[in-house]
């Protein structure tokens, strides 16, 4: 596994050698990606150009955020989804394998058994369009309550729901996109983390939450940096993944409340910093392989 930035959950931004330059000197491996806007760079730039600054500080691209609306109607869903290979053959071709989505937890119109058929049949539908790309699908749930507030049909904000929900997806390359906060508010275990394969496991990112948060009275905003010594054993969770073999990216993306009065430079400092203590905690080497025994 490796280090991994995303910049725009941290509110960084700059020119590209000036963010480059940031995420190397802190320590990263790997950055996740707008593939949107990459790919209109690529077509009015080409693609040499337009990734010549990530090729040449030799970082990985960690992952994009799925560029579909396919939870909306079905006609703009199709026309959407006619959009795909472009944007996949532009992340195949600068090596980006993952891109992740999340379910919404409530709708405005379908009740749940109604929604888990709709979700298991575009979800298979996403993956088979990504599979020819070797690109993998990564599904995350949002956990809170809150964020399912003034609709009136509850969906899916468990763990075990969404593990049920993704043994229904026919597609192999869709899996879940392990968030930790996510995670422990929704009921993850280490225990049910291990009964996952490396391979359903597509992308990391980390998070800490004070001792007394559950999703009845969490806040997207309460996410502090995932050394934060709170309710989340992130350390634990690296060693699990490592000694699961998974390879992926592994994000810090802590909450708005924890990005305020500092500075990108600060920021970026921060989240090296951060992700180096779960690391060292978690034994593991700087290729992201369990070099001892962890001690917690």
């Amino acid at each position: 596994m490796f280090k991994n930035l995303n910049l725009e959950s941290l509110g960084i931004s700059g020119g590209d050698s000036e963010v480059i330059g940031l995420v190397l000197s802190n320590g990263f491996k790997g950055i996740d990606l707008n593939l949107v806007d990459f790919a209109e760079q690529v077509k009015t730039h080409g693609l040499a150009r337009a990734s010549r600054l990530i090729a040449s500080a030799r970082l990985k691209v960690g992952s994009f955020d799925l560029p579909l609306r396919w939870q909306d109607d079905l006609e703009r869903h199709k026309a959407e989804l006619d959009k795909l290979p472009i944007w996949a053959d532009v992340a195949k071709q600068i090596g980006c394998t993952r891109a992740t989505t999340f379910i919404e937890p409530a709708s405005e119109r379908r009740p749940y058994h109604e929604n888990f058929e709709y979700h298991r049949h575009r979800l298979a539908e996403i993956g088979d369009a990504l599979e020819p790309f070797n690109i993998r699908l990564g599904i995350g749930i949002l956990a809170p309550l809150a964020c399912r507030e003034g609709r009136p049909f509850q969906f899916m904000q468990t763990v075990d729901e969404l593990v049920l929900l993704l043994r229904s997806v026919t597609s192999s390359n869709v899996g879940i996109a392990l968030d930790t906060w996510h995670w422990h508010l929704g009921g993850g275990k280490i225990e049910s983390l291990r009964s996952l394969s490396a391979e359903q496991v597509i992308t990391l990112s980390l998070a800490d939450a004070e001792p007394n948060t559950t999703a009845a009275n969490a806040q997207l905003d309460a996410r502090r940096w995932p050394n934060d010594g709170g309710a989340i054993d992130n350390a634990a969770v690296l060693t699990a993944l490592a000694e699961m073999g998974y390879d992926g990216p592994v994000t810090p993306v802590p909450g708005k409340n924890q990005l305020s009065g500092l500075g990108r430079d600060k920021l970026a400092k921060q989240a090296g910093t951060s992700l180096d203590q779960v690391w060292k905690s978690a034994g593991l080497n700087p290729a992201g392989r369990l070099t001892a025994v962890p001690r917690h």
